[in-house]
């Protein structure tokens, strides 16, 4: 019985390596990917094709022909879905990141507290971050694509088997020659970019360049375009502007110099002017405009026959003019109830 057991099993083991020995497809030869691909390093894809088919011939015309075309083609492919996932991520986190800047880095409970009437204002606040991360978010953008894009054809480029050399140095000739011949530009757009970055000014700001003084109707990386208070439209490209005063940010401050005849009482002129602008800043709508109490310093000069009386109230961004107005209207007023000479003081 053991005899007759052990026959069938001699039997069985012949006949599984027999057909481990013969090939399962009738076209199948023997042999090996190495000789297959003629290569001692077969390329994956060479031998994927020799265990599928395991066929000289057809494996050999594979490695001659269309083993390099498909790996490249299938490199560009992977290398080009891959570059565009990269710079989508990158839009994703520059878009954020921009919108978190445009809203600014206090914190939304300081932001309640110290926020004034003016500086609430939606509709310009909106435009005004709008305008910043739409600025911001285009150029890094641009910058993101144009670095992950070049990066990939690069790349694709030099699976193709090009000489990337002579095109590097090319690129880097012609890039020096358009960088000093539009250098003015270059200025201009790195200015614009660190002014949007620091937020120095915005639209509805109120500004001071040297050359022209207005309010902000447009900001780009290249140029400020401002309207004076005789509606001429200023254009101010960002690289010539090497100071600005801003006086619509945070909070203005009014000063008036109110010159009395030289033999006025000064304290008496000086309870009058508090009075005067005590009672303005707890009137409506100035109450909203006037910060803090407002404050006499005294006497700021002595010129000729006059005495120059300086008073200073905190006020809202860009709304000192209008307080400054209104004030000298109610000390004009107040003068003449009370007797008091205004003087002209000596040039």
């Amino acid at each position: 019985m053991s005899l007759a057991a052990s026959s069938i099993a001699a039997s069985l083991t012949t006949s599984t390596t027999a057909l481990a020995d013969s090939p399962l497809l009738p076209w199948a030869e023997k042999g090996t990917p190495e000789l297959a691909c003629k290569d001692q390093t077969p390329t994956t894809a060479c031998r994927l094709v020799w265990n599928v088919s395991h066929n000289t011939g057809f494996t050999g015309f594979f490695a001659t022909w269309l083993d390099k075309p498909l790996t490249t083609l299938l490199w560009i492919i992977i290398t080009f879905v891959v570059a565009l996932i990269v710079k989508n991520i990158a839009h994703r986190m520059i878009t954020k990141v921009t919108l978190r800047m445009a809203e600014g880095t206090m914190s939304e409970r300081a932001r309640e507290r110290s926020r004034t009437i003016f500086e609430g204002s939606p509709v310009l606040l909106n435009k005004r971050r709008a305008q910043r991360a739409q600025t911001l978010g285009s150029v890094l953008r641009s910058i993101a694509s144009v670095l992950i894009m070049g990066t990939a054809l690069f790349s694709i480029l030099g699976s193709l088997g090009l000489n990337l050399a002579p095109i590097l140095a090319s690129a880097s000739v012609i890039g020096v020659a358009v960088g000093f011949g539009a250098q003015n530009i270059v200025k201009d757009l790195l200015a614009g970019l660190f002014m949007l970055l620091e937020d120095q000014y915005g639209v509805g700001d109120l500004i001071d360049v040297g050359s022209a003084k207005g309010t902000v109707e447009a900001v780009t990386l290249r140029v400020t375009r401002m309207r004076d208070v005789n509606g001429i439209v200023w254009y101010v490209p960002n690289g010539e502007i090497k100071k600005v005063g801003n006086e619509s940010q945070n909070w203005g401050r009014a000063v008036l110099d109110i010159p009395v005849d030289i033999r006025e009482d000064t304290e008496k002129v000086k309870e009058i002017l508090q009075t005067t602008a005590d009672e303005m800043a707890a009137d409506s709508p100035w109450q909203d405009l006037v910060l803090e109490k407002p404050s006499v310093w005294g006497v700021q000069a002595l010129a000729g026959d006059a005495i120059v009386i300086r008073m200073v109230l905190k006020t809202a961004p860009g709304k000192q003019g209008d307080v400054a107005r209104e004030l000298r209207e109610r000390v004009k007023r107040a003068f003449d109830d009370a007797g008091v000479m205004v003087a002209t003081p000596a040039p």
